[in-house]
């Protein structure tokens, strides 16, 4: 398949590229840095050989002296290699390579000492494709499948899809030693699913998982280390009502949420495709606002009475608000989260996003198709 250009701007200094294995991060820079000096460490021989001597890092850099940037692929694997990047950094400042560290885990990594070289990488994130990004975008598709470049490029989309959490389970967490008990991890991970787009309770998780709350933090931390997960924070600037404290929880892609959610006789499809939907825009909020550098925030609205806003962002270009719903047709109920929202914020921008094919202005507030929606989301461009 034809290399996809993507929305990810790589500075010209040296940078920390993080990321979940699969969005597609070393296809990208083997396309934006061919010339460069490469480290596979996914290469077993390799990771090998720089685990037992991490100092190589430095031979092979010195060896190479027009290089003028080395790539090590999935640094985490090999954490003391840090330590050796910091010293050719220090000692070669400007006169050196710029060096680029693609990472799918930050436990080992931030353990081993990633802040040491805070101050001297950048810090980017590979998300999945934005609809943007494809040649033709099926939102039906992407609900279904998801927008991993993994998953996208091969020819057995829903195998892979199928097989991803579980690969990923048993060469990240079992490799990392993250947890005892793969099964009681794998048990978690299933319920946790039900959560996806809701205040997360973990108490209730715990319960429903046999596990202490202790154990369901952990757990929740791997995810997110691993970059599968993330909870979202409650909006509270200058808030006017009670709101509720918890925040809520999505995993990373639709189609990775499809794949380990369970679906049976008393689960409505509609239930699982409105997550599926609502977890879809907020992965393309999540990459508009990294890629576009911005330093905006993403969070949700929640108040004590059970108004509620899916999504807020906030920063420098302004106030937004979106609401998702999977209906083919708006009601004035729709509305009343944002309503409540724009009472507390007349300066926001509300949107409403819904699977019709109309665009409308109800209330004051534009309702607009989702699909199309998605597809004219640009970095470095105010969302419409």
């Amino acid at each position: 398949m034809a290399f996809l250009g993507r929305f990810l701007q790589p500075p010209e200094a040296s940078y920390f590229l993080f990321g979940p294995r699969g969005t597609g991060k070393s296809t990208f820079l083997r396309e934006a840095l061919a010339e460069a000096l490469w480290v596979d460490l996914l290469r077993p021989e390799l990771e090998q050989r720089f685990a037992a001597r991490p100092e190589r890092l430095r031979e092979l850099v010195d060896g190479e002296p027009d290089a003028a940037v080395v790539v090590v692929d999935e640094v985490q694997k090999v954490p003391a290699l840090l330590d050796v990047v910091h010293d050719l950094l220090v000692r070669r400042g400007r006169a050196g390579p710029r060096f680029v560290l693609t990472g799918s885990s930050a436990r080992k990594l931030r353990r081993a000492g990633v802040n040491l070289l805070a101050g001297r990488l950048l810090l980017e994130r590979m998300h999945p494709f934005m609809a943007a990004e494809l040649p033709s975008f099926d939102l039906g598709l992407a609900l279904r499948r998801g927008l991993l470049p993994v998953v996208y490029d091969s020819d057995t989309p829903d195998a892979t899809l199928a097989a991803y959490v579980a690969l990923y389970i048993r060469e990240e967490v079992q490799a990392e030693g993250l947890v005892r008990r793969l099964d009681h991890f794998a048990r978690f991970v299933e319920r946790v699913s039900f959560s996806h787009g809701a205040v997360l309770n973990i108490s209730e998780v715990a319960r429903e998982t046999h596990a202490s709350r202790k154990t369901v933090e952990a757990y929740i931390g791997i995810l997110e280390d691993l970059y599968l997960a993330f909870r979202l924070p409650v909006f509270r600037r200058r808030q006017k009502r009670q709101l509720t404290v918890h925040p809520k929880f999505y995993w990373f892609d639709a189609g990775v949420f499809r794949s380990v959610r369970p679906a049976g006789p008393l689960d409505r499809p509609e239930e699982i495709e409105g997550g599926a939907l609502e977890g879809l825009v907020a992965q393309h909020l999540r990459a508009w606002l990294d890629y576009s550098g911005s330093g905006a925030t993403l969070s949700f609205w929640r108040t004590k009475s059970g108004n509620e806003v899916d999504f807020v962002v906030y920063g420098e270009e302004g106030l937004w608000a979106f609401e998702v719903k999977n209906s083919r047709s708006v009601r004035g109920r729709d509305l009343r989260g944002l309503r409540a929202f724009l009472e507390d914020y007349p300066a926001a921008r509300a949107r409403l996003l819904y699977r019709g094919d109309e665009r409308l202005e109800i209330q004051g507030i534009r309702c607009e198709p989702c699909e199309e929606y998605l597809a004219d989301i640009r970095p470095g461009h105010l969302l419409r």
